[in-house]
């Protein structure tokens, strides 16, 4: 399935080109509908836009670009005085000037896109073509924006990274009760239909594990946070937290929210304990001083400025968790459970548009227009979702520190926005739980 949408992408991109050789590629690859591919085309994108900044905070390369010649402080001999500071192109600083072109990009779409309706729209080329351009475009913006003066541009684009990455995370928390509610009701109705022992040991093994899981952190959490004496505000927080999905799954279980909903149950709860493990985990790791384990295990003779710190396990579960969740909300259609998760405005609507040409048409194209009558998605929140995302990546990436903070690993602003996100986390959890109970006489199918 992954392999067939990759594919789906590449046939939108093989399908720009003119030659022989592009031809036969995207004759070879699957079609899909225009409203899929484009998605997929811009989560190709965001994903590059990842990599590059990626690559700015690999281990060892400040000292690499001291021996190019041009470098200030460069060992290497250039002729004249020509010299430039490379250390702009790596470090914390780099990523926020590269996700802050990326982010533009997608304002700039989003504002073109206002009141789009159909593919008819003249506007539908410039979302759904031109390809070359756009990453032109992009790729001229990040190299651009290294051209701004760092002055305040640090200190000011964190806040709005700040900010964004925390809309981005309420996507997110969406995204995943979406998952897990649309996960439990598949299995559960391949449970029901069959019958199979499989399908039941299926749905236990998986809440278990993920419950072990959710377990293991609370007791790695209390270990490696807390102590004895001290640390009340972090053992409040995984105190309060554990509490919150212990109701949560209790909540789930509840007759009264059977009855509205019979196929919810531990496994949703137990997907989003994990994730909610994963928030506070993610959360202290930016609390103050001697509670914090990322602090206290530093050896302070060898460590380095935290401008040139490469990525810690948060960051790595945490951008693993972004690729998923994008690639979920593009490939995935909103569903009978997508009104009551409100993931019904992120996700396309299911069965939009036949498109042009019926069957005829698809056989013709790869990559058959199904948004002629009506679009599949909003466009311009689509792109605005994007543009957070790209804040997100930026403040993953630098572990939501200040960029120009001199070996400190704290940021109380990003603590208080990650707990927060936790807490929304167990309540939009619980909302989908009982909502079809407290209204009863409104649809939520």
């Amino acid at each position: 399935m992954g392999a067939v949408l990759g594919l789906c992408s590449a046939a939108q991109m093989a399908c720009c080109c003119t030659s022989a050789a592009c031809s036969l590629c995207c004759s070879a690859c699957p079609s899909c509908a225009n409203s899929t591919s484009t998605r997929l085309m811009y989560t190709l994108m965001l994903l590059l836009v990842m990599v590059a900044a990626c690559v700015t905070l690999a281990p060892g390369l400040h000292e690499q670009m001291k021996k190019v010649p041009f470098c200030e402080n460069s060992t290497g001999i250039v002729p004249g005085n020509f010299k430039v500071d490379c250390d702009q192109a790596v470090g914390y600083l780099a990523v926020y000037r590269i996700c802050f072109a990326a982010c533009l990009f997608f304002v700039l779409m989003a504002l073109i896109m206002i009141g789009v309706k159909s593919s008819k729209d003249p506007r539908a080329g410039i979302q759904n073509g031109f390809w070359g351009i756009k990453y032109l475009v992009v790729i001229g913006g990040i190299i651009g924006a290294f051209f701004i003066p760092e002055g305040q541009f640090a200190s000011t684009w964190m806040v709005f990274g700040m900010i964004g990455g925390f809309c981005f995370i309420i996507i997110q928390l969406i995204l995943i009760i979406d998952f897990a509610h649309s996960w439990a009701e598949k299995w559960v109705s391949n449970y029901e239909e069959s019958q199979s022992r499989g399908w039941y040991s299926a749905l236990l093994l998986a809440m278990l594990s993920c419950y072990a899981l959710t377990l293991t952190g609370i007791v790695l959490l209390y270990v490696y946070y807390t102590k004895p004496d001290g640390c009340d505000l972090s053992k409040f927080f995984i105190s309060f937290n554990l509490i919150l999905v212990v109701i949560a799954s209790a909540i789930s279980i509840l007759p009264s929210v059977q009855e509205h909903q019979p196929r919810s149950g531990l496994l949703q709860s137990a997907v989003v304990s994990l994730y909610v493990m994963y928030l506070t985990w993610s959360a202290l790791s930016n609390s103050a001083g001697e509670c914090n384990a990322s602090i206290s295990a530093t050896n302070e003779d060898t460590k380095e400025d935290i401008y040139w710190s490469s990525f810690d396990k948060q960051s790595i579960i945490g951008l693993v968790i972004w690729v998923c969740s994008v690639l979920y909300s593009c490939v995935r259609t909103a569903s009978s459970s997508s009104k009551i998760t409100m993931s019904e405005h992120i996700l396309a609507k299911e069965g939009a548009g036949e498109g042009d040409g019926g069957e005829a048409g698809r056989e013709e194209t790869k990559v058959f227009d199904n948004e002629a009558d009506d679009v599949a998605y909003s466009w311009t929140f689509f792109h605005i979702v994007f543009a957070l995302a790209s804040l997100y990546i930026m403040m993953t990436l630098t572990n939501w520190y200040n960029p120009s903070s001199q070996l400190s690993k704290e940021n109380v602003a990003s603590m208080w926005i990650k707990i927060t996100s936790s807490w929304l986390c167990v309540g939009l959890y619980v909302w989908t739980l009982v909502a079809p109970a407290v209204f009863p006489d409104r649809d939520f199918s």
